[in-house]
């Protein structure tokens, strides 16, 4: 059984156990071929992982396709790192768990790998405990059209969100969530929808709809035992990245529920850190033909 209590107790509260446990199957601690041709074809990378202070963080690595590879069927390699001026740069100096996740945009393809990840070289050698494949639901179709390799500029922290950063959110048809289990271990997943399915409702208070899935409900299983988590916001445009960290809830109030959701999350943002620009850069985007309806949901 690949899931821990927290993750049974939300599969089973949403009536979703028995379709959890066919899914779960499918959860390999492996590389197969199709997955290491998979993340060779890749772009970029969100990672997960938790600082030294236990703040959880997503993080997003970019390359050219191969700079993430596979040495063998439980090792992956990445030829870069997060720098020390990243939220996880600490963290990923030694040993450390982590979360992963690759996304392809223009084929709306994903795949996620867990493992231990210690310092290689200039970047990372990944132990993998878990790898797993993700539906194309909700993920929005776009192009890579540039990649620079000059280095991004220098970060900017702040504790809560300005209004450029709020009007950023509510453009985002996309992010990713960082989360860690009660052991610790880190996971990376992708949320997305129409523009304004991210709602800002105050500059230290998110919402955002939890929409139908591959039913393990990872994400809702982590924080309903460890709240802490972290959100990537990337500017497709810019390839700038908006990272939060804070605490996440998952609200069962009707009331909050955007259509199509079967619950809300509200996140509680402690720590902002935000890069202009990045090297990546990417096309207008297709939204998914999965997303439902936006609607402002009741922020009371």
């Amino acid at each position: 059984m690949p899931f821990h209590p927290g993750e049974l107790a939300v599969q089973r509260a949403m009536g979703q156990a028995e379709t959890a446990e066919h899914v779960g199957r499918s959860i390999r601690p492996d590389l197969p071929a199709v997955a290491a041709d998979f993340l060779a074809a890749q772009r970029f990378l969100v990672l997960a992982a938790t600082a030294p202070d236990g703040a959880v963080w997503a993080s997003m690595l970019t390359g050219p396709p191969g700079f993430a590879h596979a040495a063998d069927e439980r090792t992956l390699l990445i030829d870069t790192r997060p720098d020390p001026d990243d939220p996880i740069g600490a963290a990923l100096t030694t040993a450390a768990p982590i979360g992963l996740i690759a996304l392809q945009p223009q084929r709306r393809r994903r795949m996620r790998v867990n493992g231990i990840a210690e310092p290689h070289g200039p970047g990372l050698r990944i132990t993998t405990e878990q790898v797993y494949s993700n539906c194309p639901k909700y993920i929005a179709r776009r192009d890579p059209v540039a990649h620079h390799a000059t280095p991004p500029p220098p970060a900017h922290r702040r504790p809560d969100l300005d209004s450029a950063m709020l009007a950023t959110i509510t453009a985002a048809d996309t992010f990713f969530i960082a989360s860690t289990d009660p052991a610790g271990r880190a996971d990376a997943s992708h949320r997305g929808g129409n523009p304004g399915f991210l709602q800002a409702i105050s500059p230290t208070l998110l919402r955002w709809p939890d929409y139908s899935g591959n039913s393990m409900f990872m994400t809702l299983g982590n924080l309903v035992t460890q709240p802490r988590c972290g959100l990537l916001i990337p500017d497709w445009t810019t390839g700038g990245t908006l990272q939060l960290t804070g605490t996440a809830t998952i609200n069962t109030d009707p009331a909050t529920f955007a259509p199509g959701a079967q619950s809300s999350l509200d996140f509680t943002v402690t720590e902002v850190v935000t890069r202009p620009e990045g090297p990546l850069r990417w096309g207008p985007p297709e939204p998914s033909p999965a997303n439902p309806p936006t609607a402002t949901a009741n922020t009371q």
